[in-house]
């Protein structure tokens, strides 16, 4: 790779400065070697997270003795910290540099590992994964700013593509190992494997280069930051609550009450505010917007329905808790063979229609999955869980096309949009498609799952699926097409 020095000086905030005095070209070539090292682990950890946790959560519903919404809260508690939090990652990269953000974020994610993997109760567990998302909320943005600041078009590609080939590991052996671990060990180990991947990205990322001379840059917009963060979390209490509390009841219609507050309230203050969270002129950029409600209708439908298939194949199909993990398996694998090819494809058929036909994949695959539920077996959630992994793959346009429509000084806010777009989707499609699934009913910690709930995942899928093929025409008519030579 060719050094970047002058349009490293030239790239602002959130940049690394490869070209440091010393032994010149090979030394920033070290160092972003370093830096790919870091970034593919952050990638791999925070994604991880989420994986290994799905395929233990019965365990964890055993051990613990939690109601259905309280399981859900095992998951959205993470997701609600990081994409509530992500934003001002963001502008804490920009403003302090990527590498340090990214250090920092490491730092917190490992110690609330630990703490979770220690936890004898469901209040320290949710605590502890609540924290993990704060500290995920600052590795995202940072690691995705490290990507894109100062590269070239191909660089960028490049990296995108070893991002997605950790996200695409950590699918393969989360689920996978999250089985064995909490079968064979017990689920608490499921946190504790992180400690020693926590250290190993912050070594990588000590060794980097260091960051760039800060310009000034704005302060972290605080006001903007609790608005939302507050609006998210009602929203989410509200969604997952609701069945069990009852639509009417006090606690809902407050939360509801609270989030529509704290809505207008972000409104209010990013309007104000010298340094917005949102950019609305970025958001309001063709290729930014369509590429984030893309993300977020792939995130919905995707994210929110893993959640329920590891409790319907281990509690309705009979699955063990490894052969639960196998099943997810072929979407990782096929994620890893395909992703190194979208770059070239991109470049050929361009961002938009390879993203669309991606998601169109994606959507087909949840569908297939729906039609296997009748009759489970691997053989039948095969072909799935193929074309959901391939699809996915192809999906690296809606990154790639986001992080090239901004400025590299604003790298770090985009980042932490795409983050916010994705993780908020999961933490709405598991809210959102639970009420399909469960169907307004408690599911027990222990013995069979209510009647009608094979019923109600089958139609989440379908849903999962019309929402990932709404996200494909968006991609379609939103995003870059091929370049004219």
């Amino acid at each position: 790779m060719e050094t970047h020095g002058s349009r490293n000086a030239a790239a602002g905030p959130g940049t690394t400065d490869l070209s440091a005095p010393g032994p010149g070209a090979s030394a920033a070539a070290g160092g972003r070697l370093w830096v790919t090292a870091a970034v593919a682990i952050a990638a791999f950890l925070t994604t991880i997270d989420s994986t290994i946790v799905n395929v233990a959560l019965p365990a964890i519903q055993r051990d613990l003795g939690m109601s259905l919404p309280g399981l859900q809260w095992v998951v959205t508690a993470y997701l609600l910290m990081f994409a509530a939090l992500m934003l001002g990652g963001g502008q804490l990269a920009d403003r302090y540099g990527s590498r340090r953000v990214l250090l920092g974020g490491l730092a917190v994610f490992t110690a609330a590992s630990l703490s979770a993997g220690t936890a004898r109760s469901a209040a320290v567990l949710l605590a502890s994964r609540a924290v993990q998302g704060a500290g995920a909320a600052l590795v995202l943005p940072a690691a995705l700013a490290l990507v894109a600041a100062g590269r070239t078009a191909r660089e960028r590609d490049t990296g995108a593509a070893v991002w997605m080939a950790a996200l695409a590991t950590a699918l393969a052996t989360g689920p996978v190992a999250g089985g064995w671990l909490s079968q064979h060990l017990g689920w608490h180990w499921i946190f504790l494997v992180n400690i020693p991947l926590g250290l190993a990205g912050l070594a990588a990322g000590a060794m980097a280069v260091r960051d760039a001379p800060r310009g000034r840059a704005p302060a972290v917009d605080v006001a903007g930051l609790a608005g939302s963060a507050t609006a998210l979390g009602a929203v989410t209490f509200a969604l997952t609550e609701g069945p069990g509390l009852g639509w009417h009841s006090p606690a809902v219609l407050a939360a509801a009450g609270l989030a529509c507050a704290a809505a207008a309230w972000f409104g209010r203050a990013e309007r104000r505010s010298p340094a917005p969270m949102i950019d609305f002129a970025l958001v309001r950029e063709r290729v930014v917007a369509g590429g984030m409600a893309a993300s977020v209708l792939w995130g919905a439908g995707v994210n929110g329905i893993l959640f329920f298939t590891s409790l319907f194949l281990q509690r309705a199909a009979g699955f063990s808790a490894t052969r639960t993990g196998l099943v997810f398996l072929p979407v990782a694998v096929f994620v890893v063979l395909v992703a190194p090819l979208t770059p070239a494809l991109a470049q050929r058929l361009g961002p938009a229609r390879t993203a669309a036909a991606g998601l169109v994949l994606v959507a087909a695959g949840l569908a297939a999955v729906a039609l296997a539920t009748r009759q489970v077996s691997f053989l039948r959630l095969l072909p799935g869980m193929i074309t959901i992994g391939a699809g996915s793959a192809l999906t690296v346009p809606l990154t790639t096309s986001v992080l090239a429509a901004v400025p590299a000084e604003r790298a770090g806010v985009a980042g932490g949009l795409l983050g916010v777009a994705r993780e908020a989707s999961g933490l709405l499609g598991i809210s959102v498609l639970g009420l399909i699934v469960a169907g307004g009913r408690a599911v027990p910690p222990h013995g069979a799952l209510p009647a009608g709930f094979a019923r109600g995942y089958g139609l989440g899928l379908l849903a999962a699926a019309a929402l990932v093929a709404l996200g494909a025409v968006i991609a379609g008519r939103t995003l870059p097409g091929p370049e004219r030579p």
